[in-house]
Order: C-alpha cells, then sequence, then structure tokens
C-alpha cells in the first residue's frame, strides 16, 4: 500500500473515532456509509451499524476512563479503511475531503494537512533556491 495512503486511513480513522464521539455522529455514520457505499454498495448498512456500534463502545468507555478501547476502536477503523482504499484507491480524494471536515478547526490552518506534495528546482549559475511545503523565513 502507498505509504500516503497508510498514512490517510491512520488520520482518518482518528478523527472518525473522535468524531463519533461528538453531537454530530449521526452524519459520520452516513458519511462513513456513503463511503462504503461506493466501493462495497452490499455492505454500507452494515459498516454504518458498525459505527454506530463504535460509538456506543466509546462513550461507554470514555466514561470509564478507558483510553486503550479508543485506541483499539482507531485501530478496527484503520484496517478497515486501509481494505478501502486498496479496494478502490479512488476514495482517497473523498476520504481526505472527510479528514478535513471532521479535523478540528485549529488543525485546518495547513499544519495537519494530507496530501503529497512534490517540488522540483533547477539552479545554475549564482542563483539560489528556497522551498518549503508552508512558511519560509529567509534570512541573510
Amino acid at each position: 500500500m502507498d505509504p500516503e495512503w497508510s498514512t490517510l486511513a491512520e488520520t482518518a480513522a482518528s478523527a472518525l473515532v473522535k468524531r463519533l464521539a461528538t453531537d454530530g455522529w449521526e452524519k459520520v455514520v452516513a458519511a462513513v456509509g456513503a463511503l462504503w457505499r461506493r466501493v462495497h454498495p452490499d455492505r454500507a448498512d452494515t459498516v454504518r451499524a458498525e459505527a454506530a456500534e463504535t460509538r456506543e463502545n466509546l462513550v461507554a468507555a470514555r466514561g470509564t476512563g478507558g483510553e486503550s478501547v479508543e485506541e483499539d476502536l482507531v485501530g478496527e477503523w484503520r484496517s478497515r479503511l486501509r481494505r478501502l482504499v486498496a479496494a478502490d484507491p479512488g476514495v482517497v480524494d473523498e476520504l481526505r475531503h472527510l479528514v478535513a471536515e471532521w479535523s478540528p478547526a485549529e488543525n485546518r490552518g495547513g499544519y495537519t494537512e494530507i496530501g503529497q506534495l512534490t517540488m522540483r528546482a533547477n539552479a545554475s549559475g549564482h542563483s539560489r533556491v528556497t522551498m518549503a511545503g508552508r512558511d519560509a523565513h529567509v534570512v541573510k
């Protein structure tokens, strides 16, 4: 599996589980169902039910301070999302969109963006090249 996809699955699983513990959890369940419906239409309703069950387990675990349960749930969804992306790499863009939607507002500023950046530069003579994926501060 492409390392970027693996990282995306990890990030998406974490964001998904965190969002299942919020008031907007129904939208997350619907989005997960829609994602599966695109690749495995026959499994979409089952996956929706599993997402709702994940919420129940998460809420119960949080009530007792069960951090390991949350980590286990993230691991389960990471595996599911990896298999989904492996079955249809075309869902990567939709999954990226969901991660951006599920991420907290303070993380949308660019520091936790998911994606691939390719930069190339050719310098000759006395030229200088400065490249950055985010902010660059050049001081002489």
